[in-house]
C-alpha cells in the first residue's frame, strides 16, 4: 500500500529539515495520488537539479531529472507545463547546502 501524496510529501520535507535544510510545497497537488516533482537548490555552489517520480518496468518506484538544464528558470518552466498538464501536480522545493535530495527511493541519472 503505497502512501497517499501528502503524507509522503510532508516526510520528505521532514528529513529534509531533520538533515539542516529548507523546504517547502511550491504547489500543492491532490492529496491522494499527486504525481511529485522535487527542486534541489544549492544557491552556494550555484546548481539546482529537478527531480521527477518514475515508475520501472518492474513496477519500482524511481526518479529521474526529466531535463539535463541546470538552468532555474527552465526547470521552473518544465514545472509550470507539467502543472497545466496534471492539475494534480505537487512541487516541492529543497534548499541545501550540500545539494542533498532526500529522496529514499531510487534516483537514476
Amino acid at each position: 500500500m503505497l502512501l497517499s501524496t501528502d503524507l509522503w510529501v510532508g516526510a520528505l520535507i521532514r528529513r529534509a529539515e531533520l538533515g539542516g535544510a529548507f523546504a517547502m510545497v511550491v504547489r500543492k497537488g491532490d492529496a491522494r495520488a499527486g504525481a511529485v516533482l522535487v527542486k534541489v537548490v544549492d544557491r552556494r555552489a550555484g546548481t539546482v537539479r529537478l527531480y521527477s517520480e518514475a515508475t520501472r518496468g518492474d513496477g519500482e518506484r524511481v526518479w529521474m531529472q526529466p531535463t539535463k538544464s541546470d538552468f532555474e528558470p527552465d526547470l521552473d518552466a518544465y514545472a509550470e507545463r507539467a502543472a497545466r498538464i496534471d492539475p494534480d501536480v505537487w512541487v516541492v522545493e529543497i534548499e541545501d547546502r550540500e545539494g542533498r535530495h532526500f529522496l529514499t527511493e531510487a534516483v537514476e541519472d
